[in-house]
């Protein structure tokens, strides 16, 4: 081994170990500089140790193994199945991504087709269940942000009438269709068993990411914290909510023309492919064995990415 290599790698090696040594003992420094500040202000133990919840006290559904864990934190599957309202668990869906990427992987590989076409194949068939998952989330979602302003004037209505905030959720609840109807049915639930209201509607706005719930729910916290009329609030977001919809509309309409423009471009050259490659495949084929050919297939592909973003970019107007 080179003597250069050796002295680059042992010093490495000792730089390493010294900035460990040296964070351990920052740490530990500043922990006791925060006990000692915390204990100056009557404040108790800045850093308190936490004792490890028991396992009986955690839900069953909760004691998962290390991939499910895995996939929980990187992609927060248990969230997205929430708002897409499905009963699938995160191993489920990894093993369904998993088996229709095998599925389509060994139809490519046996059936007598181009084998350089089986990855690409497996990678589609295996991100089915999450364009699936995607689709039903924002379907719900958009179903969730049309009822919601009838869903506002109900409250109001019921405000007024001399009710509390809970009776008018539980009436929402009661006269309302899903999803609106049992997320809101969930919210009275949760403040029965005693949850704050405040975390009840925090929860209602992660499982349901929409902005004008947002501003319901901050609503509805800060007319508890300083107090107001909360129905005239309600009737105001409800208008805003509706004229956003109208002025959508309008901008969908005009921007038609463009979203149609666009989804035809973006198709016309995987389709034209398809056709001259069963009209002339040995004509097709140069663009994956000649040098040239995959250096302009990688930029049509390069460009169609492009264009695609540029046209999204253009019609996507938010409101």
């Amino acid at each position: 081994m080179s003597p250069l290599l050796i002295t680059i790698m042992a010093f490495v090696c000792v730089a390493a170990l010294v900035g460990a040594v040296a964070v351990t003992f920052r740490e530990s420094a500043e922990s006791k500089f925060d006990d000692r500040l915390a204990s100056l202000m009557g404040t108790g133990t800045a850093r308190e140790k936490k004792p490890k919840p028991s396992l009986l006290a955690q839900p069953i559904e909760d004691r998962t193994g290390i991939g499910e864990r895995l996939v929980k934190r990187i992609a927060r599957l248990r969230l997205l199945f929430e708002q897409a309202d499905t009963r699938m668990t995160p191993r489920q869906f990894v093993l369904l991504s998993g088996a229709l990427a095998a599925v389509a992987f060994a139809a490519m590989a046996f059936t007598g087709l181009n084998v350089a076409l089986a990855p690409i194949a497996a990678v589609f068939a295996g991100s089915m269940p999450l364009v699936w998952l995607t689709v039903r989330r924002n379907q719900r979602i958009k179903k969730f942000a049309v009822q919601l302003p009838d869903a506002l004037e109900l409250i109001a209505r019921a405000l007024r009438a001399g009710h509390s905030l809970a009776a008018g959720f539980s009436l929402v609840q009661e006269e309302m269709p899903p999803p609106i109807g049992r997320e809101f049915g969930r919210v009275f639930e949760e403040q029965n068993l005693g949850i704050p209201l405040e975390d009840a509607l925090e929860n209602l706005t992660d499982r349901v990411p929409n902005l004008d719930l947002r501003f319901f729910a901050t609503a509805v916290i800060l007319q508890r914290q300083t107090g107001g009329d909360l129905a005239e609030i309600l009737d105001k977001i409800g208008s805003l909510i509706r004229e956003r919809f109208k002025i959508w509309g309008q901008v969908q309409a005009l921007t038609g023309e463009g979203r149609l423009s666009g989804v035809v471009l973006l198709a016309l050259p995987p389709l034209l492919f398809l056709a001259v490659y069963r009209l002339n495949r040995e004509y097709v084929m140069m663009l994956f064995t000649d040098e040239m050919g995959k250096k302009m297939l990688l930029g049509a592909v390069v460009m169609q990415l492009l264009g695609a973003l540029v046209i999204r970019k253009i019609v996507n107007i938010k409101v």
